[in-house]
Formats: structure tokens, C-alpha cells, sequence
């Protein structure tokens, strides 16, 4: 070359770390064509970092962070400068009113957020919220068709052959004993047949009277409403399912009974 320079491979490379003067969080590897002009070098930084090539500066520092060299001419060769793997390349943006400026292309806090009203947000089309409630919506009947084909009117009925009302009874889980005050099934609750029973405890959830409050329909996830099926003492009253209840000589346990040691 005219410069005195080695003749550069047209394969030869460099791959430099780039900084720039406004955008502090910025940096980069980028491999550079020795070839490269100044002005090319630039060209691309603009393309990675926003300053144009008309108000760029660069700066060349070694691996130990010592300026080199300033690339102040567009038409040089990048390899006229020798630059190393793992030299730094830093970008100096000229232009006061540069959109690297500010620092709004790091601070998010300085962009202006969008907003949107509940009620405008609602009345959109194509939302994640509007995808939810169409998903929620097939699987709830997805779930009921499956749950009304598996369980039906006559569900774990041959269970209550043996189950009369005045029947003493023990309750799973917990072992809890009491007496049946009901057997059949019960409008307000899923498909099936039911026990009703008056604990001899207050380890129940009502009355006799499902209340609105203590029981859900597990498919549709709505509150069912009270329906009496049997009179007892407040919170000593269950509705629970035939397989859950065993008849037979469970007298009540007497409270003042110790275990032995």
C-alpha cells in the first residue's frame, strides 16, 4: 500500500469490543473486516447504535483500556490502524440532539407508558384476557360433558342399599360418628345419590340445609342453593357421598373417655 502497510488479507478480521459515549449499558462484540474503510466501520455502528455516520467519532484502546489511535480518516483502511481481537472500539456521538441522547433509549422510566381505560380494553378483540375467558369457557364444558357423562342420576345408588335413615354411621375421613338423616338424591348438589347426616359433634357445615355459602357444584363453579334435607343442631349437619359413610354399631364416643397408656 501506498501507507507503507502490509498488503491485508481480504480474509482478515478483528473482533472488537464496542462502546458508546451515550448509551452507557451498550456493548458489543463485532467482527470487523480489516479491509473496511473508516467511513464502512461506521456505517455499520450506526446501524447497531443510533449515531450517524456524519457525527461519529471513534476511538481505538488496547486490551488494558489505553487510547491508541483516533480513526479520523473516513477513507484509511480499518487495518491501518492495527487494531487486535479484544480491543475496545468506542463510539463518540457529535450530535447534541442525537437520538442517543437523553438517555430515553436506555431509561425506560423517561418514555411515555400507553394506557387504556378497563371499559376501552374490554371492548377489544384479539386480547390475552378475551383468550382466557374463550379457554375457560371450552374447558368448563369440556369438564361438565365429561362429568355428566360419568356421573349420572343413579351414581353409587347400590351403595345406599344398606344405608337407612336412623342408621348409626361412621363418616371417612376423620372416623366422625353420627346418624342418617338422609338418603336420596339432592337437587342442589352434582348427579348422584347423597347421605345426609347429624354428627354427633359439630364437625358438620349446617343444619340440614346446604346454605349457598358452604357448598359449590364443582363444574360450573356456582354457589347452589339451600335446600333443606333434614333438621339437626347448627354445624352438625353433612352431606357426604355413600362411599364415604359405614353403618353399624357406632355408638357416640364419650368425651370425658381417656386413651389408655
Amino acid at each position: 500500500m501506498a501507507s507503507g502497510l502490509q498488503q491485508i488479507e481480504a480474509d482478515e478480521s478483528v473482533l472488537l469490543r464496542v462502546t458508546h459515549s451515550n448509551l452507557k449499558t451498550f456493548a458489543a462484540d463485532v467482527r470487523f473486516s480489516l479491509q473496511l474503510s473508516v467511513e464502512s466501520v461506521k456505517d455499520k455502528l450506526w446501524r447497531k447504535c443510533g449515531t450517524s455516520v456524519d457525527s461519529m467519532s471513534l476511538q481505538l484502546y488496547d486490551d488494558s483500556n489505553t487510547k491508541l489511535s483516533l480513526l479520523n480518516d473516513n477513507s484509511r483502511p480499518l487495518g491501518f490502524y492495527s487494531p487486535l481481537d479484544g480491543y475496545r472500539l468506542h463510539v463518540i456521538d457529535l450530535d447534541p440532539s442525537s437520538v442517543t441522547s437523553g438517555g430515553w433509549l436506555e431509561d425506560t422510566s423517561l418514555v411515555e407508558k400507553y394506557s387504556i381505560s378497563e371499559e376501552e380494553y374490554n371492548k377489544l378483540d384479539g386480547t390475552f384476557r378475551k383468550y382466557k375467558e374463550k379457554t375457560i369457557s371450552q374447558n368448563s364444558s369440556t369438564l361438565e360433558s365429561k362429568v355428566k357423562s360419568l356421573i349420572t342420576d343413579s351414581y353409587m345408588e347400590d351403595l345406599c342399599a344398606n344405608i337407612k335413615v336412623g342408621d348409626r354411621c361412621e363418616v371417612d375421613p376423620g372416623a366422625k360418628r353420627g346418624v342418617v338423616k338422609y338418603v336420596g338424591r339432592a337437587e342442589s348438589l352434582p348427579p348422584g345419590f347423597w347421605v345426609g347426616i347429624q354428627y354427633d359433634e359439630p364437625l358438620g357445615k349446617h343444619d340440614g340445609m346446604p346454605s349457598s355459602v358452604g357448598w359449590r357444584v364443582a363444574v360450573s363453579g356456582s354457589f347452589v342453593k339451600g335446600i333443606r334435607y333434614f333438621n339437626c343442631p347448627k354445624l352438625h349437619g353433612a352431606m357426604v357421598r355413600p362411599d364415604k359413610v359405614k353403618v353399624g354399631d357406632y355408638p357416640e364416643r364419650d368425651p370425658f373417655e381417656e386413651d389408655e397408656i
